[in-house]
């Protein structure tokens, strides 16, 4: 049997971010081959990776890359918030969003894409073996446009393009493309302020206009409101919804004297051409899932083996 040295399992524990007695255990196994030490590792970091893939992960971060016309968010959750500042995840976050730009938006896709000689996914549960920690791709967007410009914006960054929201907004126009893609980043800017939920009326959910209506027309018709007064009140109330809900319609937050339209309109000639917003992605980090609430000392109590 070939002799493990603390050297050897001090480099292996480098290359591989595992714990020390794995590595010497790792070299034993493989009577001192790094390589073969190195892929037995790996078997038993994706054997931990599903053990852990149960746990809830709603923490994590939101990632964007954008590249010419055309952009993409993802957001890569973990368990704890802690994760979020290592540089591993960090680094695992900026590969999937570039990768996303070259194959676009459908989850499998990405992670089958390879990265090297490794998927995504073998690289994502390789990331959870070190980190200990459940990780998931839950979701990717990607807009585009023929001409114009995608304008992006993070919140909460922790590093450029990663934090704990991220927005792309496509503008569709003839005019300069720096120019777009600044006013893309005000307009990414707004779109994180007030969440809108579609671009203009057209774009809502015909059944969230009908319970709105029913809603402001049970409302004045409880008033005493007679019937044929009742439609127009109805009708102008819609118009206030749509200030609320509809990008274009909604009050600038940069300028709140005029509308997003307006705002658009007047850039115009800065731009040096007419301006379309074709299409709007806000993902915020962990929005939907259901987190676990957690006892820590019941945790820990169960970890030493008291309760």
């Amino acid at each position: 049997m070939a002799q493990i040295t603390a050297q050897m399992v001090k480099d292996l524990r480098e290359m591989t971010g595992a714990g020390m007695m794995d590595c010497k255990a790792a070299l034993g196994e493989a009577s001192g081959n790094v390589d073969a030490a190195v892929d037995w590792l790996r078997k038993k970091g994706l054997s931990k990776a599903a053990k852990k893939a149960d746990r809830v992960a709603a923490e994590g971060l939101v990632g964007l890359a954008v590249k010419g016309t055309k952009g993409v968010v993802v957001e890569v959750n973990s368990e704890t918030d802690f994760v979020a500042r290592n540089d591993l995840f960090q680094g695992l976050v900026k590969m999937i969003a570039n990768v996303a730009l070259d194959v676009g938006a459908d989850v499998e896709k990405i992670k089958a894409a390879k990265t090297g000689s490794r998927t995504i996914a073998e690289d994502i549960a390789e990331t959870v073996a070190k980190i200990g920690e459940n990780m998931t791709l839950r979701r990717a967007a990607e807009l585009s446009v023929g001409k114009g410009a995608i304008g992006a914006y993070v919140h909460n960054a922790v590093i450029d393009g990663l934090g704990k929201m991220g927005i792309i907004v496509a503008l569709e126009s003839p005019g300069n493309a720096g120019e777009l893609a600044a006013l893309g980043r005000l307009v990414a800017m707004h779109v994180a302020a007030t969440n809108p939920q579609a671009i203009d009326p057209s774009g809502l959910d015909p059944a969230v206009v009908a319970r709105e209506k029913d809603v402001l027309a049970e409302k004045f018709k409880a008033q005493g409101k007679p019937a044929a007064m009742i439609e127009k009140i109805v009708e102008s109330g819609l118009k206030t919804f749509y200030k609320e809900v509809c990008l274009l319609d909604q009050p600038y937050i940069h300028d709140d004297k005029k509308s997003v339209a307006q705002a658009l309109k007047e850039a115009e000639g800065k731009v040096g051409g007419a301006i379309k917003i074709t299409g709007f992605v806000r993902y915020k980090l962990g929005e939907g899932v259901e987190k676990q609430e957690s006892d820590f000392a019941a945790e820990v109590a169960a970890a030493a083996g008291k309760s």
